[in-house]
């Protein structure tokens, strides 16, 4: 059974940094799509990070220059490096492993807050 486990959310002021990681058992990370959700108060999940199986990425333009997502194949964990943090940002935070059949699992999700 494949499982994912956040950690790393938490409170921090603006312009701050946070790195969530995602630790992936029962399953090799290598193979799957990666991708780090955010739900905001209010609003619905959106995609914010991806990286496919070939290592190309992709990142909403919100965070672009800001958030790297990045994979470690020895460790089987994904993670995401969140620098000059804005209130915008809060939110929970969910990592995602997808294939191209559709299979998908889900984390269940950290905590990240942004404010002075």
């Amino acid at each position: 059974q494949v499982q994912l486990v956040e950690s790393g959310g938490g409170s921090v002021q603006p312009g701050g940094s946070l790195r969530l990681s995602c630790a992936v058992s029962g399953s090799v990370i290598d193979v799957w799509n990666v991708g780090w959700y955010r739900r905001a108060p209010g609003k619905q999940r959106e995609l914010v990070a991806s990286m496919f199986s070939n290592g190309t990425t992709n990142y909403v333009n919100s965070v672009k220059g800001r958030f790297t997502i990045s994979k470690d194949n020895a460790q089987n964990t994904a993670s995401l490096q969140m620098d000059n943090l804005i209130p915008d940002d809060t939110g929970v935070y969910y990592c995602d492993l997808s294939s191209p059949q559709g299979i998908r699992f889900w984390g269940q999700g950290t905590q990240v807050t942004v404010s002075s």
